[in-house]
């Protein structure tokens, strides 16, 4: 059984294939996708089947929005509060192509000023 989850973050996150130093903003943003993998790698290997994308969602007020939604492939191998608390504080590359003014560029899963939101989807049988 796979478990999926959902992040939203008004981090850019936007994923590129090929990027080089010299492009600082799609440079960041790949940076800021592989620590979100590499975060929740510290825990799962993660089954990414799409790239994050820009979404319509106003839970974070009018500031853009990315989703990224990936799979776990052992239930229980991964929960909500382990997201939380493994993202809190967890350092991102900021001034990207971001609508949210950072005061510190850092992801905060809890309490007010909050830039990452983590949802179970459901499980998958197989």
């Amino acid at each position: 059984m796979h478990t999926k989850f959902q992040i939203k973050t008004t981090v850019d996150i936007t994923n590129h294939n090929k990027v080089t130093k010299e492009d600082k903003v799609k440079y960041g943003q790949k940076q800021n996708f592989l620590t979100l993998l590499n975060t929740i790698g510290l825990r799962v290997n993660p089954t990414v089947e799409d790239d994050p994308y820009k979404t319509n969602t106003k839970e974070f007020g009018n500031n853009d929005v990315w989703q990224f939604d990936f799979s776990v492939e052992y239930e229980k191998s991964l929960t909500i509060d382990m997201l939380v608390n493994d993202f809190m504080f967890v350092p991102f590359v900021a001034g990207l192509e971001e609508t949210e003014v950072f005061e510190q560029p850092v992801f905060i899963t809890k309490g007010k000023n909050l830039n990452i939101l983590f949802e179970e989807i459901n499980n998958i049988t197989e």
